[in-house]
């Protein structure tokens, strides 16, 4: 499949998926419907596929007994407010990713992903052994939410541009949509960072409002429409070296469910989760080569941008240990695993990578 054609196939799917999902009525004898709202658009590839693709397993795997209403971004609640909704029960489940509900606390910034940090690969590792899913846990029922991993983009971009960065001067002043704690980095050498929703994304960064748009990498910056204003693309993102996404459910509903239903809506999610990791990395190899033909160039960061972007961020993630138990708590457990996944990568894939190319 091409991936133009995965595109289209993505939207058409979402809407059919979705069509067929929300169909169940709720009070039908044995069957149970929950609202589902998602940060990001429900017709995304990718993203969008994501939550649709979840849905679809459950509802099959359930033989329709569990079932949800998929809400795209903004059409229940707005796209930062997803988990805010599910904790006040305004949905029973949500899709989103940890990260945009870090204004609770910022240590879900790990589960999401961190600058310079782990894979996608090493980042499920943690999770699944290295006990990051039973501090995840731990945060989350704090507010009354069960949390599930869902999937990865991988590696992303790092943003598009429309003059070339040469130097740190080069971007002080711009006004960037940048998400997560590289944004914190980005501010300290004198970025106006912002954080817009998927949706603004594209408007104001053709109208002029940003001068600079980071969003996920080539399948979705190609399908919003980044490379219409800029040509330029820095790769890859020092802030997203592989971005998680989530499903968190009202831990009370939740409860309410019986034991094999609780193991649908885990087993789904964890099937959905190797199931978006391999679409991304299929389809943005095809939309990398469409965006050359575009005329894009991918550029990396010169190294004193790249070495100033570490100190920075080194800076904000050591100034939230010091102030928050919490988040270092977090961190205490993401670095134990990160330094030896440094090792091994280097010595393992790094080296697969230079002798394959």
């Amino acid at each position: 499949m091409k991936r133009r054609d995965f595109v289209k196939s993505s939207i058409a799917g979402a809407a059919a998926s979705t069509a067929l999902i929300t169909g169940a009525p709720a009070i039908a004898q044995g069957k149970i419907e929950w609202k589902l709202p998602t940060s990001f658009p429900a017709k995304a590839p990718g993203i969008g596929t994501n939550v649709v693709s979840f849905a679809e397993r459950v509802a099959a795997m359930s033989d329709g007994r569990l079932t949800f209403k998929i809400f795209s971004s903004g059409e229940l609640v707005p796209p930062f407010a997803v988990e805010d909704a599910v904790q006040q029960g305004t949905a029973e489940i949500g899709h989103s990713t940890p990260y945009y509900a870090a204004g609770k606390n910022p240590a879900l910034h790990f589960f999401s992903t961190v600058p310079f940090g782990m894979s996608a690969t090493e980042h499920a590792a943690w999770l699944r052994y290295g006990g990051g899913q039973e501090l995840w846990d731990e945060v989350y029922a704090e507010r009354g939410l069960k949390p599930f991993y869902s999937g990865n983009s991988g590696t992303q971009s790092g943003g598009w541009f429309s003059k070339p960065i040469n130097s740190v001067d080069d971007l002080k002043g711009l006004n960037m949509r940048i998400a997560g704690l590289g944004g914190e980095a980005m501010r300290a050498l004198g970025v106006n960072a912002v954080l817009l929703p998927p949706p603004e994304i594209f408007p104001a960064f053709k109208s002029g409002a940003i001068d600079a748009a980071e969003w996920v990498g080539p399948l979705l910056d190609q399908a919003f429409g980044l490379y219409k204003v800029a040509k330029i693309c820095y790769v890859p993102a020092f802030h997203e070296p592989g971005a998680a996404l989530s499903i968190v459910v009202n831990q009370d509903a939740f409860d309410e469910l019986p034991a094999d239903l609780q193991a649908i809506v885990a087993n789904a999610a964890e099937a959905t989760s190797a199931e978006t990791l391999a679409q991304f990395d299929y389809f943005n190899t095809q939309a990398l080569g469409q965006l050359r033909e575009e005329g894009v160039e991918f550029l990396e960061f010169p190294d004193d941008v790249v070495a100033a972007l570490r100190v920075a961020s080194s800076d904000v993630i050591n100034k939230l240990a010091g102030e928050n138990a919490g988040f270092k708590k977090v961190m205490d457990s993401y670095d134990a695993f990160l330094k030896p996944a440094i090792e091994y990568a280097n010595l393992m894939q790094g080296a697969m990578y230079r002798q394959r190319s």
